[in-house]
């Protein structure tokens, strides 16, 4: 009989642009010396911690400890202002603040905590992180829609969900433990957050940048050799734009396989030009924080937003009730094990969500014949002229044009609503030249009201169009 041995479980590998780098017993013993630190000072399984601060080492660290500690995770943008930071401790019921040092009159001092170098200066204690009682949290953290819509929302995982979504997102992009993931997102946000979790899961390398300095990020991110890279379509266009002025940047970056991108609809403009400067495309995905990711493009499969993920099914919905066929534009429904358990009130109650049935998205989009999923965007139909549009899908047809469009419609008494057309022209090319490059690519009763030109889009802290500022800046009412 011939006795064998297990390979080895790889180490997860953490790299920051100042920190330097923690790995293997090294990277344990820091997220137990800071798991040991939080207890000390009181936090104890099951207490809700709001966590506000930047991407860097010591951030993930904290967010690992606390993990450990089965705490309950609240995660919020560091450019939070004050009174939506008292709206949030409120609303989620936190009991502590870890921050990167500031102080908020929302909490009383003695349940301020900071995170950098938590842990540093500590005797770890023996063991492994275990992140087994966190996974199998009914609240293991709360999330914040973007508020495009109106006021964010509170958006209560599980532990199993988020767990079943990560698993589920590494088999369908195929990530391995020799990776080296680089995103450039916040970790505060959902999509952010997500790749933390598939970083420690997948025990790969996380490269933590300044993503706000892109010209910095990446040229870091290229030294550590990363493989993939998540951002906004927003950071992409600008990495285009560091690429451009630093070419030896692309051979630098020739081995990234994976280049995704989520957040905000992909602009076709983008979705073209890349590929012809990297040489690899954009692989677009959909997802919300509701649910987790939902369907991803491939580098195998990289048409439209790709396949549903193993286990995920999606439906479209015409306004009638039927199943969309493909190609037929309708609402996108979800059964998912990653669904979320529900929303929480303005009391801090939860709202819960049934999950035997299909979940509506409210957003648009359609399949292809090769089952390839589609997002237009948000499904907020307006009516002119006798026609039901939808602006999101006039901003697609639009950007054939070749700049990135924003539709936004007004009321209008006599034709039911007005569109405005915004193009985001660097060059600060005429309303009326745009109007006729843009008439060719819609239908008589979809051509614009007006046109606006806009050096760029305003956007949110999450790298969304913000439509609020937008429309301030071409003079509409919000």
């Amino acid at each position: 009989m011939t006795e064998t041995m297990a390979p080895p479980v790889p180490a997860p590998r953490l790299v920051g642009a100042a920190e330097g780098g923690l790995s293997g017993p090294d990277l344990t013993g820091r997220v137990l010396a800071a798991a040991r630190v939080l207890r000390d000072r009181g936090i104890c399984p099951g207490d809700r911690v709001l966590v506000k601060g930047d991407n860097c080492v010591d951030y993930v660290v904290a967010l690992l400890a606390l993990m450990h500690l089965d705490t309950s995770l609240v995660p919020v943008d560091h450019r939070q202002s004050a009174a939506d930071g008292r709206a949030t401790a409120r609303q989620a019921r936190a009991r502590w603040l870890l921050t990167d040092g500031t102080t908020d009159p929302a909490f009383p001092a003695d349940r301020v905590l900071g995170y950098p170098g938590l842990g540093a200066d500590t005797e770890p204690p023996s063991g492994e992180v275990d992140l087994t009682a966190w996974l199998a949290r009914p609240d293991a953290v709360v999330l914040w829609s973007s508020g495009t819509t109106g006021r964010p929302k509170g958006i209560v995982k599980s532990g199993p969900a988020v767990h079943d979504n990560t698993l589920r997102t590494i088999q369908a992009m195929g990530y391995r433990a020799d990776d080296v993931l680089a995103p450039l997102l916040p970790f505060s946000h959902q999509y952010g957050l997500s790749v933390v979790l598939l970083w420690w899961l997948a025990r790969c390398t996380l490269v933590v940048t300044p993503y706000q300095r892109l010209d910095i990020a990446v040229g870091q991110a290229a030294a550590h050799g990363v493989t993939a890279v998540d951002a906004a379509p927003s950071t992409y266009h600008s990495l285009l734009g560091v690429v451009r002025r630093r070419p030896e940047l692309r051979s630098a970056l020739a081995g990234v396989r994976i280049w995704g991108v989520g957040g905000a609809p992909l602009p076709a403009p983008l979705a073209e030009a890349f590929p012809a400067a990297m040489g690899r495309p954009l692989l677009d995905g959909y997802g919300l924080s509701e649910l987790g990711n939902v369907a991803l493009a491939t580098p195998e499969a990289p048409t439209g937003c790709g396949r549903p993920l193993p286990g995920v099914r999606i439906r479209v919905v015409t306004p009638d009730g039927r199943e969309a066929a493909p190609g037929e534009l309708g609402e996108i429904e979800v059964d998912s094990p990653g669904l979320m358990e529900g929303y929480l009130l303005e009391d801090g109650t939860l709202t819960p969500v049934r999950h035997t049935t299909w979940y509506p998205t409210a957003d648009l989009g359609r399949f292809d014949e090769a089952g390839n999923l589609h997002v237009v965007g948000r499904n907020q139909a307006v009516h002119r002229l006798g026609f039901t549009l939808y602006p999101e899908s006039l901003e697609r047809k639009a950007e054939a044009a070749g700049r990135q469009v924003k539709v936004l419609a007004v009321e209008d008494s006599r034709r039911g609503s007005a569109l405005h057309f915004v193009v985001a022209d660097p060059e600060g090319g005429a309303p009326a030249e745009w109007r006729r490059r843009l008439a060719t690519h819609l239908a008589e009763y979809e051509q614009p009201n007006a046109v606006h030109v806009v050096e760029s889009f305003p956007l949110s802290a999450n790298g969304k169009v913000d439509a609020g500022a937008l429309r301030g800046m071409v003079g509409l009412e919000s």
